[in-house]
């Protein structure tokens, strides 16, 4: 049997303060709630075709072993593909919403080379957006 991955369908990061996340994800991000399941301590997020589960420590279907929220050790990094891609107007879009920059640089992605910018969420977990690529 031949597997045919076509994109990324969801990531889950666990939150010390799922709230905190939710409110960034949606306002530095613009991705909105998908779905909330509260009773099991999770908040899906849209992100253009994938989501973003937030996933709160100690909820219900919680996974202790998958990491440590708040040490940036429970996910290596999301990438999102973004377009358009202007490095000068994303960079000023974080920096006034408090966020701690990374690195700019040109990486290789699904698409190809291209650029990106990462940068780190309120609980140190590492996101990277990721331009078009290039031609």
């Amino acid at each position: 049997m031949q597997i045919h991955i076509r994109e990324i369908d969801h990531v889950v990061i666990r939150c010390a303060n799922l709230d905190a996340m939710v409110q960034f994800y949606a306002t530095v991000l613009g991705c909105p709630v998908e779905k909330e399941q509260r009773e099991l301590g999770l908040i899906q997020m849209r992100a253009g075709r994938s989501l973003i589960d937030l996933l709160a420590v100690g909820a219900r279907i919680d996974r202790p072993e998958s990491g440590a929220p708040g040490t940036g050790c429970n996910v290596d990094h999301v990438c999102l593909r973004v377009e358009p891609f202007d490095a000068a107007a994303l960079r000023s879009h974080l920096v006034e919403n408090g966020v701690r920059l990374g690195e700019e640089a040109r990486r290789y992605g699904a698409e190809g080379f291209g650029p990106s910018l990462y940068f780190f969420d309120p609980e140190g977990n590492l996101i990277e957006l990721k331009g078009p690529p290039e031609v």
